[in-house]
């Protein structure tokens, strides 16, 4: 198999870390090479975080180069646009349909893009949800990650059982519960 590329874009706080870690811990024990690198700009502070996480039969180095991600999962639409140059040709695109304003946006020194999802469908693959709204349905935004990572779930070589069984084993105990109904919300969009 050759080596797939996955990269996960948002805002501190929003669950790109954890994440990258149930994603590893899935092809961990689906019998690949992993590596991960993480990104932080102001992470604390509302600034991007970006994760890479490549595996395959043997992966030399963490880093996905531009133009190479099989899948880019976006937790915000500006966080899309601003890495979706790293998608590969016949890569996807992710989004959450949600948005988060930059320090520059919120102190009136930039304006936040309009038609970013437009814009990005008349380029890429993509395929957007609201699942910050989707989560508070299930009573948790905080879950709204999963309900991503579901979509994402269906461009990958997984089975739902090896995806819940890291879930289960790499989300805090008390949330396993509410973490995979997030998940199957997603997978089943």
């Amino acid at each position: 198999m050759a080596v797939k590329n996955i990269m996960i874009v948002g805002v501190g706080g929003q669950g790109t870390l954890l994440t990258s870690r149930i994603l590893g811990g899935l092809a961990i024990s689906g019998g690949y090479d992993v590596k991960l690198s993480e990104v932080h700009g102001m992470a604390q502070r509302g600034g991007s975080v970006v994760t890479f996480v490549r595996y395959g039969e043997a992966v030399a180095e963490p880093i996905v180069e531009e133009g190479q991600a099989d899948v880019i999962i976006a937790f915000e639409r500006l966080e899309a646009l601003r890495y979706a140059h790293f998608l590969k040709k016949d890569g996807v695109l992710i989004i959450n349909d949600w948005r988060i304003d930059p320090m520059p946006v919120v102190i009136g020194a930039a304006e936040y893009p309009k038609n970013i999802i437009e814009n990005l469908k008349e380029m890429y693959k993509v395929y957007t949800v609201n699942a910050t709204e989707e989560a508070k349905k299930l009573g948790n935004s905080r879950v709204f990650n999963l309900i991503v990572l579901g979509i994402a779930a269906q461009h990958m070589d997984f089975s739902k059982e090896q995806w819940y069984s890291v879930i289960e084993h790499t989300v805090p105990q008390k949330t396993i519960t509410i973490n995979k109904k997030a998940f199957d919300v997603g997978y089943e969009l």
